[in-house]
C-alpha cells in the first residue's frame, strides 16, 4: 500500500494537494502516483536514475517529483524559463535520461530533449491541443495502476544553482536535507519525522525548481496536505491561507512586500488562525520589510541562511531578530560559522570581513562534476559576527566595488540610503570607470514616485552616515529593482541598464558623492 492509500483509508475526506484549478483527495493523489511511479521504473533511466522536470508550479508537477521519489529516481530541477539550449545543457550536465513537462513547457523540452539525445519526455496538463513530436500524453504514458514495489533505493533530487559566474552548476540535495533509509518504505517514514508536517497544511508560492519550495514535494510524501500557488499573487497567496488553514509556507522577500502592500484593512482582518510558520529564505531581507511582517504575523517568522549547495547554515527567529536587526541568526548543527580574517584564521568578534563555514559532519559542497569545497567553505558573502556567534551580512564578495584600489560594500551603502523616508527601496552596484575602475551606483524605488528624492538631498542624507567615497557617483530612479525568480536582487541586470537607453530608469545626475 502507498503512503497515500493508507492516508487515504484515515482522511477520507480531506483535500491532500491542491492548486489553481484542482482539488485532490488522498484517494486521487494515490490514483495518479502509481502509473508514474511504474513507468518510471519501467523506463530505461541508466545507472544513475535521472529524471529531468520542466514545469510550471502545479498540482502534477509536485506529483512529478513525488512520483520520482517514489520510483527510486533522482529528479531533476529545471528551471522553467529556460531556452531549449540551456535545457539541453543541464539534460546533458546531469545524465538525465527522461524529462517530464506540462503543456506551457512541452515544445521547449521537446527541442532539449532532441538536443541532448532524449527519447523519453512526457507532458501533463489539461488542454487538448496537441503535443509536439516527440511528446507522449501523460496519461498515454503512465497507464499501469497496479500497486509499485517499495523496496528500492531513494535517490536525491538535484538542483542547479548559478553561483556568481559560469554554468549552472548541478548539486544533489544536501545531507541537512535528505533523511535517507535503505527503501523507500523507511524513506517515507523519515520524512513523516518533518517538523513542518506538523504544521499542517503547507502552501507552495515560489517555484519549484528552486530548492526552498521543493520542500512541499518532501511534506506530501510525509503525510502534509499541500496547496500549490501556480503564480504569486498577494491577494490570491492571502486568500488561499485563508481558505486552505495554512499552517506553514516559505516565502522570499519580494513574497513579504508584495504581502504588505494590501490594504492595511485586508491584512488587519485576515484570518492567520492557523498559520504557524513562515520561513523567509532566497535573499536578505530589508529591515524595515522585516519589521513590518513580524508587527504583521508576529513570532510566525523565521529566517534561513544557506545555499542549495548545504541548505541551511543559520536560523533566526523573530524574537532574536527584533533584539538583533538585520541578522541572519546564529550557526546550525553541524555548520560552525567564522569570519575569515586576513592572517588566513577567525577573526575577533565584530569584524567585517568573508564569512566562512566548517561542516563537522565532513560533507561540505559537493557538487556531481566532483568540484567539492571540502569541510570549509565560504558562501561568497561578506559579514561579521558577533561575540554570541549571530551573524550579519553585509555583502557578496563579488558585489565587492574596487574603486581608486579602496573596497566598497555596497550593502552598507543600500542600508544607509535605504533611511531616508523617501526611499522605498534601494541597489547599489558596480559601473565601469576609467579613472577608478569602477565607480559606484544606486537605483533607487521612491516612496511616492510623483515627488522622489533630488540629488543634493540625498548626498546631505548620505554625508551624514558614510564616508564621502561611499557616496554612489550615479543615481538612477526606478519603479521597482530587477529582481530573480527567487526574490534575489539581479545586480548583473542592473549594470545592464544605464548604458540600455532603457526607459525603465532615470538619472538623478551623476557624481553625487565628490570625486576622490
Amino acid at each position: 500500500m502507498t503512503f497515500a492509500a493508507q492516508l487515504a483509508a484515515e482522511r477520507p475526506d480531506e483535500v491532500a494537494l491542491r492548486d489553481d484549478e484542482c482539488a485532490l483527495s488522498w484517494r486521487d493523489v494515490d490514483e495518479r502516483l502509481r502509473p508514474a511511479v511504474n513507468a518510471l521504473i519501467a523506463a530505461d533511466l541508466g545507472a544513475r536514475r535521472r529524471v529531468a522536470i520542466l514545469a510550471g508550479n502545479s498540482a502534477e508537477t509536485l506529483l512529478g517529483y513525488v512520483a520520482c521519489t517514489l520510483a527510486g529516481s533522482s529528479a531533476v530541477a529545471v528551471n522553467s524559463h529556460l531556452t531549449a539550449a540551456e535545457t539541453a545543457y543541464i539534460l546533458e550536465d546531469s545524465g538525465a535520461r527522461a524529462v517530464l513537462c506540462d503543456r506551457g513547457t512541452a515544445p521547449v523540452a521537446a527541442e532539449a530533449a532532441r538536443l541532448a539525445g532524449i527519447t523519453t519526455v512526457a507532458a501533463w496538463g489539461r488542454s487538448a491541443e496537441p503535443l509536439p513530436a516527440g511528446v507522449a500524453a501523460w496519461r498515454d504514458w503512465a497507464r499501469d495502476p497496479a500497486e509499485p514495489p517499495t523496496d528500492l533505493t531513494p535517490r536525491r533530487t538535484l538542483v542547479y544553482t548559478s553561483g556568481t559566474t559560469g554554468r549552472p552548476k548541478g548539486v544533489e540535495l544536501p545531507f541537512t536535507s535528505w533523511v535517507g533509509g535503505a527503501d523507500i518504505t523507511r524513506h517515507l517514514a523519515g520524512l513523516a519525522q518533518n517538523r513542518m508536517v506538523d504544521f499542517g497544511r503547507h502552501l507552495v508560492v515560489g517555484p519549484m525548481y528552486h530548492s526552498g519550495p521543493l520542500t512541499g514535494t518532501r511534506l506530501l510524501a510525509g503525510g502534509a496536505p499541500v496547496t500549490v500557488i501556480g503564480k504569486f499573487g498577494a491577494e490570491a497567496v492571502l486568500a488561499a491561507i485563508e481558505r486552505d488553514r495554512i499552517g506553514s509556507t516559505i516565502m522570499v522577500p519580494t513574497h513579504f512586500q508584495r504581502l504588505l502592500a494590501l490594504p492595511e484593512e485586508r491584512l488587519r482582518t485576515a484570518d492567520l488562525s492557523e498559520l504557524r510558520y513562515v520561513l523567509q529564505v532566497g535573499a536578505k531581507c530589508p529591515v524595515p520589510v522585516k519589521h513590518a511582517m513580524i508587527d504583521w504575523l508576529g513570532d510566525r517568522v523565521w529566517e534561513s541562511y544557506g545555499a542549495s549547495e548545504v541548505g541551511t547554515t543559520c536560523m533566526i527567529s523573530s524574537s532574536e531578530w527584533l533584539e538583533r536587526p538585520g541578522s541572519v541568526g546564529r550557526a546550525v548543527p553541524p555548520f560552525e560559522a567564522y569570519i575569515l580574517g586576513d592572517d588566513g584564521q577567525p577573526a575577533p568578534p565584530d569584524t567585517e570581513g568573508p564569512l566562512w563555514f566548517r561542516d563537522t559532519s565532513g560533507h561540505g559542497i559537493n557538487y556531481i562534476s566532483g568540484a567539492g569545497s571540502g569541510q570549509e567553505f565560504t558562501l561568497g558573502e561578506i559579514g561579521r559576527m558577533d561575540s554570541d556567534g549571530y551573524v550579519w551580512i553585509t555583502d557578496r564578495l563579488s558585489d565587492m566595488v574596487v574603486s581608486g584600489g579602496v573596497n566598497i560594500y555596497p550593502a552598507e551603502v543600500e542600508q544607509a540610503l535605504a533611511q531616508h523616508p523617501s526611499v522605498a527601496d534601494v541597489a547599489c552596484f558596480g559601473l565601469p570607470h576609467d579613472e577608478m575602475g569602477e565607480s559606484l551606483a544606486a537605483l533607487i524605488v521612491p516612496a511616492d514616485p510623483s515627488s522622489p528624492p533630488d540629488r543634493s538631498e540625498l548626498e546631505q542624507f548620505a554625508r551624514s552616515r558614510l564616508a564621502g567615497y561611499k557616496i554612489p557617483r550615479q543615481v538612477y530612479l526606478t519603479e521597482s529593482l530587477p529582481r530573480t525568480a527567487v526574490g534575489k536582487l539581479d545586480k548583473k541586470a542592473m549594470r545592464r541598464l544605464p548604458g540600455s537607453g532603457s526607459g525603465e530608469i532615470r538619472s538623478l545626475g551623476d557624481h553625487l558623492g565628490a570625486a576622490r
